[in-house]
């Protein structure tokens, strides 16, 4: 055999080993099911997810992408995941607090951070993740990814120029928002994002704090809704938790589990990049909604009624009150309370 001859057989051979070693690796094709609270607004950026994820494993991993109410309500995904009937959930922690206790801090508290960069340090550099991941495993779900939100503003189907306008309104509210408005005589209720639409065009509920501008563009709400409030108590105004069955997540290999938590929060930044831009594009055209802001008196009251849920909160459980510390801790680094 000549050289040549020689180089092209080692050549043939090493691509042979090699390409025995991935179907090795990939032995199985590994089918996730993963549910968003969010509905078809999020379909582009889900597709890329899959085909990222298809392309990036040699297609072994395919993923099932369901919207928000399609198999399981957003506020079941922990025990859904938990169970086997999901395999991946992508929800915010607020919307669990009976199952996760510490669901509320995770989703963020009014006044815990104030912009995007101070909430990733908060989680990811301070330990906040660390705790939270402790209390989903318990819950028997894994923690793999963290997202955050965007403006979180109030819709409504009148014009709001104060709190006391909505005094006589039934405001749509996670449990943390909740709690701050009922301090002032303001009724709440707590209703899935898929189902805003329908309970303002029948006058269930008369406003919803829910998300930003674009958000409620792609629920139509605008349609329902037309007025537009800033209440200046948190920015981003939610973080979004992915989290995944444990025996879904054990049974890929170590590659096949790195690359699923890359894409996985490449997809969470995706969706809080399409927020940004989104929101900041639909305020500057200023033609589906009237926007507003809250008077500065207002959303001070607002932010001091909310203090005593920080106290709440820590009080509920040793986890939830070492929470608090990193965020009673951060705050007063960053000057917002007094030492």
């Amino acid at each position: 055999m000549n050289l040549s001859a020689f180089v092209k057989s080692l050549l043939a051979t090493s691509l042979t080993v090699s390409v025995l070693a991935s179907q090795a690796a990939y032995a199985d094709t590994v089918r996730l099911r993963m549910h968003t609270f969010y509905g078809t607004e999020v379909d582009q950026i889900a597709s890329d997810l899959r085909d990222r994820i298809k392309e990036a494993s040699d297609g072994s991993i395919r993923i099932q992408f369901f919207r928000g109410g399609e198999l399981v309500d957003s506020d079941q995904f922990v025990e859904a995941v938990a169970r086997g009937s999901i395999d991946i959930a992508h929800g915010v922690g607020s919307y669990w607090p009976g199952t996760v206790g510490i669901g509320t801090i995770e989703a963020g508290l009014p006044g815990a951070w104030v912009n995007v960069e101070e909430a990733r340090d908060i989680f990811a550099n301070q330990g906040l993740d660390e705790i939270i991941a402790e209390a989903y495993e318990e819950k028997g779900v894994k923690l793999i990814g963290r997202g955050f939100g965007s403006d979180y503003g109030l819709v409504t189907r009148e014009p709001i120029t104060s709190l006391e306008d909505l005094a006589d309104m039934r405001i749509r509210a996670t449990s943390s928002i909740a709690t701050v408005l009922e301090k002032f005589d303001i009724p709440t209720a707590f209703i899935p994002g898929e189902e805003i639409y329908i309970a303002l065009s029948t006058g269930v509920i008369d406003g919803a704090v829910y998300g930003g501008p674009v958000e409620y563009e792609q629920l139509r709400i605008n349609e329902v809704a037309g007025y537009y409030t800033d209440i200046n108590l948190l920015n981003p105004g939610w973080t979004e938790s992915v989290l995944i069955n444990p025996d879904s997540w054990e049974k890929m290999s170590t590659e096949q589990q790195k690359i699923v938590q890359t894409e996985i929060d490449q997809y969470l930044l995706d969706v809080h990049n399409w927020l940004e831009e989104g929101n900041q594009r639909l305020i500057d055209e200023g033609t589906i909604f009237q926007f507003s802001t809250l008077p500065e008196d207002d959303s001070r009251g607002l932010a001091e009624a909310s203090l005593p849920i920080w106290e709440a909160e820590a009080a509920r459980s040793e986890r939830n009150a070492r929470a608090i510390e990193i965020l009673i801790k951060n705050a007063k680094a960053k000057g917002r309370i007094s030492e």
